[in-house]
């Protein structure tokens, strides 16, 4: 019965063609990510890369509220979730943009306070793009403040890296190109 409730909702909100922001808010508690990870480059003054990605999934029946939260906030694009899967037709909306995230998202969210864990995830995506905003995440003591802000999370998911596998490969990185320069 609530699944059913839940759907009538959405139907209810997608047929007036009025998606509030509160329903938003609610649909991202529930189906949103705030996602922030960490890919090798040893093009990067530390060896890595800090990835801020916003994702909010729905399946192919909701598709219309993934616009709606698009439009809204002018940024972002859709795309299937899994487009090679037979199974999987769910459709995701992105908002990559650092300057999307800093100038259109945080302040939505901002406006629209989280209540869930969602929450602490949010706050802790807003301290990251506050701190790669202000470089910091290109010096050891700001990208160590990054991994610890992140690691601090529930991880429900197996990572490649750890938080030591991280930041002992970026401190190595650092001793490696300062010995370059001595030479």
């Amino acid at each position: 019965m609530a699944s059913e409730n839940a759907r009538c909702a959405d139907n209810q909100q997608a047929s007036s063609g009025i998606i509030s922001d509160e329903y938003l808010t609610g649909f991202t508690e529930g189906e949103g990510c705030f996602y922030v990870g960490f890919s090798k480059r040893n093009d990067l003054p530390l060896g890595w890369q800090v990835i801020t990605e916003f994702h909010l999934s729905q399946n192919p029946g909701g598709k219309n509220i993934l616009e709606a939260f698009q439009k809204r906030l002018g940024c972002g694009y859709l795309k299937l979730n899994h487009p090679k899967s037979e199974k999987d037709k769910t459709w995701v909306l992105i908002i990559k943009d650092r300057k999307d995230l800093q100038e259109k998202l945080i302040p939505f969210f901002k406006k629209h306070s989280l209540y869930s864990q969602k929450a602490e995830e949010y706050l802790v995506f807003k301290q990251v793009l506050d701190t790669i905003k202000l470089k910091e995440h290109l010096n050891l003591n700001g990208f160590k403040k990054i991994v610890d802000l992140v690691f601090q999370l529930p991880r429900n998911t197996k990572k490649r890296y750890s938080k030591e596998n991280i930041l002992s490969a970026a401190s190595e990185t650092i001793r490696q190109r300062s010995e370059r320069i001595k030479i």
